[in-house]
Formats: C-alpha cells, sequence, structure tokens
C-alpha cells in the first residue's frame, strides 16, 4: 500500500471501534499470537545481543589483526596492507576503486575538486527529467566543493590524510551527517530530532579525509525493501531505470551503481543493505553487532539495524569499514570483542576453503531465471577458486522470521513514540 491508501488503513487502525479488531486479525495472520500465547522461555531475556566469544583457529597466514586502539587513517593503512598490488589487468567493465581514486589523485592526474564538479554535475543530471533517478534526498554543492578543495590542497602538499583523503562517500540518510537534515525518509522526523552533529562513522570518515557528498534516498523510516518513497521519489535501478533498487538503503545501492561514488554508508536491520546491494550489482555488507558504534543514527531497530556499507569491490568496503570500525572511547561492553582480524586479500586465491550454505528450501523460491543465474554463479565460484557447496536446512526459520519481526516492530514503535508525540503537539499549535 501506499499514498492514500496507507492514509485511509491507518486511519482505520486508529480508530477506537474498528481499530482493534483489525489489529487482531493482522497479529493472527502474522501468527503473532501463536508464537507469544504459548512460548516458553527458558533463557532470560537477552537486550542486547553480545554474546561470549570463543576463538577459533585461524589461520594466522590469511588474516591480520588490527590494533582497536588506532586511529581511523591508521587502520585504513592496515587494511591497505592486506590488499593486492594492482598490477592485475582490469576486466572491460570496471568502476574506479578507492585507490583507482588515490592514485589519480597522488599522480597528479585528476583532482578531488575535478571528480567533485563532475559528480554535481552528474547529480544534476540524473536528477532532472527524463532520468529522474532520485538518487538523492539532500545535497550541498557548496559544502562538497569546499571539501574538494581542501582535500586537492592536501594533495598538492603531498600531505594525503590517508587513501581515503578526497574519495566521495554517499550516507544515507539515517544517519547524521553536517550539514543536512536527517529525514529517515520522511516529511516530518527531522523537525522534532534535529541533526546537531555527524554520526560517529561519519566522523571517522571525515578523520580520513573521505568527502561526504550528501544524504541518499531511502524506503521511508527503513520499513519496506522496495526503496519506493512518496516524498522524495523511487530511487531507480542504474541497469534499468524502471525497475527498483531494493531498500531500504535505496539511493545508497543506486550511487554505487552508477558510479557516483566507490562506497556509500547505509543501515541494515533485516536486509536493508543485503538487498538492494543485490539488485543493483554491488557489495553490501552487513557488520557484526557492536562493531561500529550506533551514535548518530536513529535508533529505529537498534539491537538489529548495524550501520552497514555499500560498495563497487570487496576490498573498498574493507577500507572503509577499517575506517568506521571499533567502539566508542566511552563504551564499556559486557562481553569482550574478538580482536577486529581483516583478510589478507593478496590475490583471488588468498581466501581458501570457503563454504557456501545453501538452503534450497529459500534458493529455489524465485523465478526459473533467476535461479538458473544464481545457481551458475554459485558454481563459477566453487570452479574458479576451488569453494565448496554445503546443503543445510534452517530449523525453526518461521519462530526466527517472527522474532526478527517483533523486535524490529516493538523497537521501531519505541524509538519513535516520542517524535510522534513532539509532532502531534506541534500540529495542535499549529491549528490553534
Amino acid at each position: 500500500m501506499a499514498g492514500f491508501l496507507v492514509k485511509v488503513f491507518v486511519w482505520l487502525l486508529e480508530s477506537p471501534i474498528l481499530g482493534g479488531l483489525l489489529l487482531y486479525i493482522l497479529k493472527r495472520n502474522n501468527l503473532i499470537h501463536k508464537f507469544i500465547s504459548y512460548a516458553e522461555l527458558e533463557d532470560s531475556p537477552l537486550y542486547v545481543p553480545l554474546h561470549p566469544y570463543d576463538s577459533e583457529d585461524l589461520k594466522e597466514q590469511e588474516i591480520k589483526h588490527i590494533d582497536s586502539d588506532l586511529s581511523p587513517p591508521e587502520k585504513v593503512q592496515q587494511a591497505i596492507d592486506c590488499l593486492p598490488l594492482s598490477s592485475e589487468k582490469q576486466p572491460f567493465f570496471h568502476r574506479w576503486t578507492v585507490l583507482d581514486y588515490s592514485k589519480a589523485y597522488s599522480s597528479g592526474d585528476i583532482t578531488p575538486r575535478m571528480v567533485a564538479e563532475r559528480f554535481i554535475a552528474a547529480v544534476r543530471e540524473s536528477s532532472n527529467p527524463p532520468m529522474k533517478m532520485s538518487f538523492f534526498i539532500n545535497y550541498n554543492e557548496e559544502d562538497i566543493l569546499k571539501q574538494a578543495t581542501e582535500s586537492t590542497l592536501r594533495y598538492k602538499k603531498g600531505e594525503p590524510i590517508s587513501v581515503l583523503d578526497g574519495v566521495l562517500i554517499a550516507v544515507k540518510d539515517e544517519i547524521d551527517c553536517s550539514p543536512y537534515p536527517t529525514t529517515g525518509g520522511t516529511k516530518w522526523l527531522h523537525k522534532v530530532r534535529p541533526c546537531t552533529g555527524d554520526a560517529c562513522c561519519v566522523m571517522r570518515l571525515r578523520l580520513c579525509g573521505a568527502i561526504l557528498v550528501g544524504k541518499t534516498n531511502m524506503h521511508e523510516l527503513g520499513a519496506g525493501t522496495s526503496g519506493i518513497n512518496p516524498h522524495y521519489g523511487v530511487a531507480r535501478n542504474p541497469y534499468d531505470p524502471s525497475k527498483i533498487t531494493g531498500g531500504s538503503s535505496s539511493g545508497s545501492a543506486a550511487v554505487v551503481a552508477a558510479g557516483l561514488c566507490p562506497v556509500a554508508l547505509g543501515v541494515d536491520g533485516g536486509g536493508s543493505v543485503r538487498m538492494p546491494a543485490a539488485l543493483c550489482g554491488v557489495v553490501g555488507f552487513k557488520p557484526t553487532f557492536g562493531r561500529i558504534p550506533l551514535s548518530g543514527v536513529l535508533p529505529l531497530n537498534w539491537t538489529v539495524g548495524m550501520v552497514g556499507i555499500l560498495a563497487a569491490t570487496v576490498e573498498d568496503a574493507l577500507v572503509v569499514y577499517a575506517a568506521i570500525n571499533g567502539p566508542l572511547p566511552s563504551q564499556q561492553p559486557t562481553v569482550s570483542l574478538p580482536k577486529v582480524s581483516f583478510p589478507l586479500l593478496k590475490s583471488a586465491t588468498s581466501i581458501s576453503a570457503i563454504k557456501l550454505a545453501k538452503y534450497d528450501a529459500w534458493f529455489n523460491d524465485c523465478s526459473d531465471d533467476i535461479r538458473v543465474c544464481c545457481s551458475r554463479a554459485v558454481d563459477k565460484l566453487c570452479e574458479r577458486y576451488g569453494w565448496k557447496v554445503v546443503e543445510v536446512t534452517i530449523p525453526n526459520i518461521e519462530v526466527m522470521r517472527l522474532a526478527h519481526y517483533l523486535t524490529i516492530g516493538s523497537e521501531c514503535s519505541t524509538s519513535l513514540s516520542s517524535y510522534l508525540q513532539k509532532i502531534s503537539r506541534m500540529g495542535c499549535q499549529g491549528s490553534t
């Protein structure tokens, strides 16, 4: 449902007579009553998903341990040391990577200012008819050019902060990034929750010299998987503008797929980074809980919604993850977290013995053309790299779905309730 139909549906839900009955029917159809009525909880509730960690015998020649006390630029350099030298011939279809930009800037072939100007021109063109791609909710040309000019001067002096210096990175409009409001894809949330500064992940990218180019479009409040937003338009898929990008980090996936940015930030609570990554043909990475601070991120679902990364390549995702990972100094987790270990990606075969878990009931739950295409991709990976496919089943998958559904629903309701009360009071004051 969308538009006027949604408004009618909400009006019915909030009506004193029909609302209770309609809500009961919805919960029954989703099996929620059955789930909560007959649940047997043997363990105490877990309010944050932090579990005791048992170290595994990882092969030291395949990983690099990273000190959590290092600065973001130092962590980025540690990640660069894990990457192969770019002597390999690039494929015919090749998006510019973080290292491509860094090397071009250092050589003087291009400057961050030149790239920023071309980016702004491309966004203007894609935002207007006939394209109307709706990649961004908000971007500020003056701010982008200011950052780019500062980065250009650092390269001229031979003093770039890191390989991310001058690299364009877009941010989902669920993450605070000055000077933009954080709308969450709505027309009202920023009025009652003003953005007062950068989120921790954005601040760490700035410390590495990255250029933050604006706030990307998203499914409203992250509550959907299509990326269709009635307020800011549909973030169209660069491969086919008549197709959706997926959601909720729709704009972030689209700008990477379009080649406007090598990397963008998203937030993933139930696939909101991974689904648009799949539909747009880019890399989507959702880190484990606790790896990236949620400071400055809309608390829509704080135990399952993690800051994620959308990138053109695995290597770029690794570099940006290196920049933004690590707890806040003030955070004291109740369970000690494992060390951050980066994979050594020195060659295509450096990561061996990969096992791909395949759950046939879900893998085959699609149209034949998609199933055949995905099967061929899996076969090629196994043939080229010697990886293996392991057939698995997932027990209690329906209970997991309901638990996830209830977690997101209850956390969203809790986090938004105070803001809804504020906007309601503002509406009443305005009417009087």
